[in-house]
C-alpha cells in the first residue's frame, strides 16, 4: 500500500499560520480522527485538532480536503491552517507520526507525486521550483508561465507535428497502392519538417536571454590588487560584503551579490586582484576569476585614476577574456562629475565610479541596468530555461537535419529519425526515459512541495 506523507509546507517557524500538508491514501482516516469530520471537498471547516490517542485538544485551526484526483498530487490531500507556534507544529506532526503507514515527506515528494500522477509535466515541475527560487519580477513572470504549461504546451505541440508526420511517411510507403493515399505525401512532409527545424533553431536562440534571466546576468569585478574592487562592490551591495584593507591581495575567493534592477536579475562577482601570485591559495583564486570571467556576460575591470590603463599589460586582463567577452573600465575613486564614456556604436566602455556612498556607483548602476534590459529581452512567449532543454532541443535538430538532408536513404531510416526527434521533445516534458533525471529534478526541492 502507498505511504501517506505529510509535512510543514509553510516554512520556518515561529510564524502567524503554519500549514501542514497530507497526501496519500489514509487523508480521510487520518482527518476524520484528528477533526472527527472530514471538510466538504474544497471547503474550509474550522475544527478542534485532538490527539488520535489522548483526545486532548492540540488547536483550533482551519482544515480543508481535496478529494483524488482533483488535487495538487492527484490523491486525496488535507490542509491544516493552525496556529505556527513551535510546540503546536509540533504536536500536531507528532500526531500524525502516530498513524500507520503516515511519514513525514522527502524534499519535493509533493511535486513528485503530482510529477507521477500525470498532474504536471517536468517543465511545469521546473517552473515551479524557478517560481519558488525568484528574486525578481522579471523571473517570477517566466516562471508562471511555464509552470502554466506554456512551455510544455509549445513542445507537445512539436512532437505531436512530428509524430503526423512520421504517419504519413509510413502511410506513404504502406498503403502505396491505395487511391485515397496520395503520392506526394512525402515531399509535404520533409518541407514540414524544414519548417519545424527553423522554429526550433529560432526557438534556441531566442531562448539565450530566457536562461539569462532565470540564472541572471552574471558581472565580473576583475582588476589588480588593491584597485578598489571589493570597496565598490561593499557600495554596490550597501553592506560590507568583501574584507577591504591596504593590503594587497585580500580577497582570495569568489564573492557573490545579488541584484535586483528594475525586475532584472544581476549577479555581481569580486575576484582576487591578477597578479603574479605569491602562494598556493592566491594561485587558486587568480585561477578561480579568470575561470568567472570566461563565463561572465559582463566584465568590470576596476582601476584606479593613477593605476593601470590598459588591460594588455602585465597583471592586466588575461587575452583570452578580453576577446569574448565584453569589458568596462570602471576608474575607482573617480571625478563624480566625469560621464561614461562610450566607443562610437553607443556601447558603455569607460566608466567613472567612488565607493564613498552609494550616489558615488549611480552611474555605474544605471549603465549596468541598461545592459541588463538589452541581454534579458522579457518576452511573453515560452521560452526554454535550462541547459537540459538545450541539449535535447539540440539532439532533436540533429535527427531533423538527419530526416530531412537524407534523401538518398530509404523512407523508412528518414521516419526513424523522425521518431528519434519525437523522442526528444518528449524527454523534456518528461514522457519518455526520463527516470534517471528525477532525482536530480526533485532534490533541490524545499519539504513540504
Amino acid at each position: 500500500m502507498k505511504e501517506t506523507i505529510y509535512a510543514l509546507s509553510s516554512g520556518s517557524v515561529p510564524s502567524g499560520v503554519a500549514v501542514i500538508r497530507i497526501s496519500g491514501p489514509a487523508v480521510r482516516k487520518v482527518v476524520s480522527s484528528l477533526c472527527r469530520k472530514i471538510p466538504t471537498h474544497r471547503q474550509t471547516q474550522l475544527s478542534k485538532l485532538r490527539d488520535p490517542q489522548t483526545r486532548e485538544v492540540l488547536d483550533e485551526a482551519l482544515v480543508l480536503y481535496f478529494q483524488g484526483p482533483n488535487s495538487f498530487t492527484g490523491e486525496d490531500v488535507a490542509e491544516i491552517h493552525c496556529h505556527g507556534g513551535r510546540a503546536v507544529v509540533a504536536a500536531v506532526l507528532n500526531s500524525l507520526a502516530q498513524f500507520e503507514a503516515c511519514r513525514p515527506a522527502e524534499p519535493g515528494e509533493f511535486t513528485r507525486r503530482a510529477f507521477d500522477g500525470g498532474r504536471m509535466d517536468l517543465t511545469e515541475v521546473e517552473g515551479l521550483a524557478d517560481l519558488i527560487a525568484s528574486e525578481t519580477e522579471s523571473q517570477r513572470r517566466q516562471a508562471v508561465r511555464q509552470m502554466g504549461g506554456a512551455l510544455g504546451k509549445l513542445y507537445d505541440d512539436w512532437r505531436k507535428r512530428l509524430i503526423h508526420m512520421r504517419a504519413m511517411i509510413e502511410a506513404d510507403f504502406d498503403f502505396a497502392d491505395e487511391e485515397d493515399v496520395p503520392g506526394s505525401v512525402a515531399d509535404k512532409v520533409w518541407a514540414e519538417a524544414g519548417e519545424l527545424k527553423a522554429e526550433i533553431e529560432d526557438h534556441l536562440v531566442r531562448s539565450k536571454s530566457g536562461e539569462r534571466l532565470r540564472s541572471g546576468v552574471q558581472v565580473v569585478l576583475m582588476g589588480a590588487p588593491n584597485a578598489g574592487k571589493s570597496s565598490l562592490l561593499n557600495a554596490i551591495a550597501g553592506r560590507d560584503v568583501a574584507i577591504v584593507t591596504e593590503e594587497a591581495g585580500t580577497t582570495r575567493d569568489v564573492i557573490e551579490v545579488h541584484l535586483d534592477l528594475v525586475g532584472y536579475p544581476v549577479t555581481l562577482v569580486d575576484t582576487a586582484g591578477l597578479r603574479k601570485a605569491e602562494g598556493v591559495v592566491e594561485q587558486e583564486g587568480i585561477r578561480r576569476a579568470e575561470q568567472r570571467g570566461r563565463e561572465a556576460d559582463l566584465i568590470l575591470w576596476a582601476v584606479e585614476p593613477d593605476g593601470i590603463e590598459s588591460t594588455d599589460k602585465d597583471g592586466g586582463l588575461p587575452a583570452d577574456l578580453s576577446t569574448e567577452v565584453p569589458v568596462w573600465t570602471v576608474r575607482t575613486k573617480a571625478d563624480l562629475e566625469t560621464p561614461p564614456k562610450q566607443d562610437s556604436s553607443g556601447t558603455t566602455i569607460d566608466i567613472p565610479a567612488s565607493s564613498k556612498d552609494r550616489n558615488g556607483v549611480r552611474a555605474l548602476f544605471e549603465a549596468l541596468t541598461c545592459f541588463a534590459k538589452e541581454t534579458i529581452s522579457v518576452s511573453e512567449v515560452p521560452l526554454a530555461t535550462r541547459s537540459r532543454h538545450r541539449h535535447y532541443l539540440n539532439d532533436c535538430l540533429t535527427n531533423l537535419e538527419k530526416a530531412v538532408t537524407a534523401d538518398h536513404l530509404p523512407a523508412e531510416l528518414r521516419a526513424e529519425d523522425l521518431r528519434r526527434a519525437a523522442d526528444d521533445l518528449g524527454r523534456i516534458t518528461g514522457r519518455i526515459d526520463v527516470e534517471d533525471l528525477l532525482d536530480v529534478i526533485f532534490r533541490d526541492f524545499c519539504i513540504g512541495k
